[in-house]
């Protein structure tokens, strides 16, 4: 392998400890061929997520191993073909990327980044407006894990009657679904010629943005249960006759924290109930993490309020196009691109940010 991969080859191997995720994957596959393991689906499902994350680092590890082995042959045969210089150039330009890919992924190191994500949207000011701006979101992010062959659920909508929604809940889960979109909470501003403004007036309106990491059974959260609060109410929006004429949603309410969580996305009280304690749960997991991690000082200091000058993120469709991080600075002329979830961009240099911020 040429000096230059092999070098950047025996950092990732330290970080991400290769051989022992190999033996991972293999004993993640034994488990998955064992009688009876479909069996429970929940955790069968979680079980999978896990061998998606590994696999994400352990193929990309191997595929720089191999690739660098064949650029030796190639480099050997260029010295006395020039016409295979062509190929070389190719596969160099390759391995960068394989490379800047992996140093990414070296960022990724959180207690819960491999996990899936627990993504919320409220709107906020801005009227109807921002009942739409919230539901566009909502389309943003599922288009990006859509993309990414991220799976998702719907947790929790609210629609407005009007347009758009009050709020939304859904998981993506897939490999470090959570240490991608983490940086994505706080809130996001959207300037535009109003569509709801019959005199085509400039409104500015915002969306309020959380993220979670969604916490497998198998870790224990200490919820003391005399601290939460259920309220039951009947679901609303689409969801068939059983769904509005029962009390078959449920919010739950951490008194000690304040933070709160419902569910009205399944027909079954029970399982609403079920999927409410999980988002509680990833929520609370979410709080402890902050608190371990040295850099909250710094992200408390940052963290978004309510509207003019607290927004992450600020979208523009008048008078000129545009979206822009204003943490990062990194900038995107196109939209309509950024809405239909390429926000890859976005995700990254948030990463690397956040390492520059903890230095």
């Amino acid at each position: 392998m040429p000096k230059r991969f092999s070098n950047a080859f025996c950092n990732y191997e330290t970080v991400f400890d290769y051989e022992a995720k190999k033996g991972d994957v293999e004993k993640i596959e034994t488990k998955m061929a064992a009688p009876g393991f479909w069996d429970n689906q929940e955790r069968a499902q979680e079980t999978v997520g896990q061998l998606k994350s590994v696999k994400a680092i352990v193929g990309p590890m191997g595929d720089l191993i191999q690739a660098g082995e064949d650029l030796e042959v190639l480099l050997e045969m260029a010295a006395e073909d020039e016409t295979i210089l062509t190929e070389v150039s190719g596969e160099i330009s390759r391995l960068e990327k394989v490379l800047e890919d992996l140093e990414l992924k070296a960022l990724l190191g959180g207690p819960n980044d491999a996990a899936g994500a627990l993504v919320t949207i409220n709107a906020r000011d801005g009227g109807t407006d921002a009942n739409d701006w919230a539901d566009m979101l909502l389309r943003m992010y599922t288009q990006w894990a859509q993309k990414n062959d991220y799976s998702v659920a719907l947790l929790d909508r609210d629609d407005n009657p009007e347009a758009g929604i009050n709020s939304a809940a859904i998981a993506i889960r897939g490999p470090m679904a959570y240490g991608y979109l983490k940086g994505e909470a706080g809130m996001h501003r959207l300037v535009r010629i109003s569509p709801f403004n019959s005199e085509g007036k400039r409104q500015t309106s915002f969306a309020a943005v959380d993220v979670s990491p969604e916490v497998s059974d198998a870790i224990e959260i200490e919820i003391n249960e005399s601290d939460v609060r259920e309220d039951r109410y009947r679901a609303s929006g689409a969801g068939g006759q059983h769904v509005n004429k029962t009390d078959s949603a449920i919010r739950l309410t951490h008194e000690p924290t304040g933070v709160v969580v419902q569910c009205q996305n399944e027909r079954s009280q029970h399982k609403n109930r079920a999927t409410a304690w999980k988002m509680l749960r990833s929520k609370l997991a979410k709080i402890e993490e902050e608190k371990r991690e040295a850099e909250e000082e710094e992200r408390y200091k940052n963290k978004a309020r309510v509207g003019f000058g607290s927004q992450i993120r600020n979208y523009f469709l008048h008078p000129d196009q545009r979206v822009k991080d204003a943490r990062t600075g990194f900038s995107m002329g196109n939209f309509n691109d950024v809405l239909d979830g390429n926000l890859q961009g976005f995700l990254d240099s948030m990463l690397r940010w956040r390492v520059g911020q903890s230095e």
